[in-house]
């Protein structure tokens, strides 16, 4: 290590002992690390904790991996990443809660993380092991370097790390997590950009597939469209739209998981009644308005919402993120900013811009449910959450609205 990077790791190392013992702030660390730690204290997780992270199963890691949407990507990633393990690096691959699904690296590395508990099933994230490049990459939503004292414990201040979430452009869902990890001296910022690049490069592969796929359903929909007629849409399982007669369709519908050939209710279209097609759905609109009159979000398992109007009920599994943003919304019925969402998130009120682009897809989901200026749910909506009896509101969540109970 040469003068410079040793004065920088030891004024590093000083800037983190002197903001995590409360003698000093935590801004003197970059924005996103100060977050990070912000986050991680109102989780209650001491700094000189020895995190415990016990693994998943065999059964339960390979049950993961075969129904991971990285699984057909993973030969590309690997291939990608193949120098920094010819180099002595460790690669990993995560899924959305940041369990280690996929190791490579060489024996000796993958000895060093083993004496982390950062093994084959283990669950990365700020929650179970405070500030980390695939924890904090899946919580802000895009790449992460951390550099050795920049970690929040101190057993991990010897190891540096590099993620990126992998971000699936066609439904806008997190598909998991590519990471590059190492001794600290080992893992330079440059990293962060070929991580980078290899997130972006398996988003791309996944939204071909999914342009090939609606491709396909528009050739075969538009006949079938143009015949049923009235107002009619011909969409794939995630809502984009290849045919459409009778109205001026929205960019995207968000469908329920169990959306089955009936009668059923969306917020931004009201009743309507589906039909299967091949790789995809018929969806003809009914005379209802989207009026509804409550909405409850259950948080006592996987989140789940649900919204009903006098005559139906419409059933949606949210992100964790969006969970998050409904909680505060329903904690704060006057309504919140962006940065007030952004402090309640991310402990960040600077970060108006990703809220923003939150807040967008949201109301694309529950369409006139939502206000804007300040952010908040209709005041005519009855609002329920159900919380678990026990442990945070959201499981795995590092948000400082499900920290403060």
């Amino acid at each position: 290590m040469g003068r410079d990077e040793g004065q920088h790791e030891r004024a590093a190392r000083l800037t983190r002992e002197r903001a995590l013992s409360g003698t000093g702030t935590a801004e003197a660390a970059r924005p996103e690390i100060s977050a990070s730690w912000r986050r991680v204290r109102a989780g209650g997780l001491a700094p000189g904790a020895e995190p415990a992270v016990p693994p998943l199963s065999e059964g339960e890691v390979e049950a993961r991996r075969a129904s991971s949407a990285l699984a057909p990507l993973l030969p590309s990633i690997t291939t990608s990443l193949s120098p920094v393990v010819d180099d002595g690096l460790l690669v990993v691959v995560t899924d959305t809660d940041g369990r280690v699904l996929w190791r490579r690296g060489r024996s000796g590395v993958q000895r060093l993380a083993d004496r982390l508990g950062f093994v084959r099933g283990s669950a990365w994230t700020e929650a179970n092991v405070g500030t980390n490049a695939i924890g904090t990459c899946l919580v802000v939503g895009e790449p992460v370097h951390i550099h050795g004292p920049e970690h929040y414990v101190e057993s991990h201040t010897r190891w540096s790390c590099a993620a990126s979430p992998v971000l699936d452009p066609w439904t806008g869902a997190t598909l998991g997590a590519v990471d590059i990890s190492g001794p600290a001296y080992a893992v330079q910022r440059s990293v962060l950009a070929l991580v980078g690049v290899t997130a972006q490069l398996a988003a791309a592969q996944v939204r071909s597939e999914h342009a090939a796929a609606l491709e396909r359903l528009r050739a075969y929909a538009a006949p079938v469209v143009a015949r049923v007629g009235g107002r009619t849409l011909a969409v794939d399982p995630s809502g984009h739209i290849a045919a459409v007669t009778g109205l001026t369709a929205p960019d995207r519908l968000v469908l329920p998981a169990d959306l089955s050939a009936e009668s059923t209710w969306l917020p931004t279209l009201g009743a309507v009644t589906v039909e299967p097609l091949p790789g995809g759905w018929l969806v003809r609109l009914g005379d209802e308005r989207p009026t509804a009159t409550e909405l409850e979000l259950d948080l006592r398992d996987l989140p789940e919402l649900r919204v009903r109007t006098p005559s139906h009920a419409w059933q949606h599994r949210p992100s964790r993120r969006h969970a998050e943003i409904l909680l505060a919304l329903a904690r704060s019925p006057g309504g919140r900013t962006a940065a007030e969402l952004a402090d309640d998130l991310f402990a960040d009120p600077s970060r108006v811009v990703t809220v923003r682009a939150e807040m967008s897809r949201l109301r694309r989901t529950l369409g006139s449910l939502l206000e804007a200026q300040p952010y908040r749910i209709v005041p005519s909506v009855r609002v329920t959450v159900l919380l678990p009896q026990q442990g945070p509101a959201i499981a795995g969540s590092s948000a400082p609205v499900v920290a403060r109970g």
